[in-house]
């Protein structure tokens, strides 16, 4: 089932019709596509080294090419500082025959893509995610602040979505609690000027390597933002025991934040119910495990006792 009303059809013929036509270096390669719970770009594997990602959505191929373009070096600084592995872009590719947008083609990561609950009670692993999450904050933002209209920016901007979304998760979840919730988390103040953050900490974009954390992907959106984004990582991927010890390697890393630290906490909540509002019910029927995340994500919202006090 298609998961977007304009979503274009990639077969794994043109993928590799199009990687022999353009890169003569890969043309040898095998291509096979790989399953991912990604929702943006259909991923096909290119030999054992790369990877080409292909847009999902319909789009003006000149805002594609400046897309990827941005994308690119978002990736190149993010590589420069996450702690673990994540993938370095080597080319773009042109539109062409059976595909009609520009597409990208990246090293591959090794590892196993992370579920909401593969590493849910390790604390070896929220340890990792927060020397992550640490490593990403302390990059220089050259100057640069969050520039979108969503998820990392001002709470109350979300109110139209989170409006529809209760709207749509009528009998699907528990819209009264969840609408409260959000009341009390849309008004906390901002926790501070914006810090790099990776902005899609879900649980398909990080690997793992056993317990520990093996790699992260999908660093396009590497950008200013919220100091509190990427903490939706810790209601995405862990319980209430690792997530104690996510937060308090969190407070370890930066002794200074101490002051503002229940303010940002409670603020990555907010974001993590942004976030997973939107999964149970638009991808419901399209993408069973993506609209799982969120409402796991939800359940451990509502079932932290700290979310409801004020700081």
């Amino acid at each position: 089932m298609p998961l977007h009303d304009d979503e274009l059809l990639i077969e794994t013929e043109t993928v590799a019709a199009l990687i022999h036509e353009q890169f003569p270096r890969w043309r040898d390669q095998p291509v096979r596509r790989i399953a991912v719970a990604g929702t943006v770009n259909a991923i096909f594997r290119i030999g054992d080294g790369a990877a080409a990602r292909f847009p999902l959505v319909a789009a003006d191929p000149e805002e594609t090419t400046a897309t990827l373009a941005a994308e690119s070096a978002a990736m190149h600084e993010l590589a420069a500082h996450a702690t673990v592995p994540t993938p370095v872009p080597l080319a773009i590719g042109a539109p062409g025959r059976g595909y009609p947008l520009p597409w990208s083609i990246q090293t591959w990561i090794p590892g196993e893509v992370a579920s909401p609950d593969a590493a849910a009670h390790s604390p070896v692993f929220a340890r990792d995610l927060a020397a992550l999450v640490s490593a990403l904050r302390s990059a220089d933002t050259r100057g640069r602040v969050f520039s979108g209209n969503g998820r990392g920016g001002h709470l109350p901007d979300s109110d139209d979505w989170l409006d529809l979304c209760f709207r749509e998760s009528e009998g699907l979840l528990p819209v009264d609690e969840l609408r409260a919730l959000w009341r009390e988390l849309r008004v906390l103040p901002s926790s501070g000027p914006d810090v790099m953050s990776h902005g899609d900490l879900i649980p398909a974009n990080l690997l793992l390597d056993g317990e520990r954390l093996g790699g992260v992907l999908d660093g396009g959106g590497f950008a200013p933002a919220d100091p509190a984004l990427d903490l939706v990582s810790g209601w995405h991927l862990l319980d209430a025991d690792a997530r104690a010890v996510f937060r308090e390697a969190l407070r370890s890393a930066d002794p200074s934040a101490s002051r503002d630290e229940e303010l940002v906490w409670r603020r990555g909540a907010a974001w993590a119910l942004q976030q997973a509002m939107g999964l149970v019910w638009y991808y419901r029927e399209s993408h069973p495990t993506m609209s799982e995340l969120g409402r796991r994500t939800l359940s451990r919202i509502l079932a932290a006792p700290e979310l409801r006090r004020t700081p």
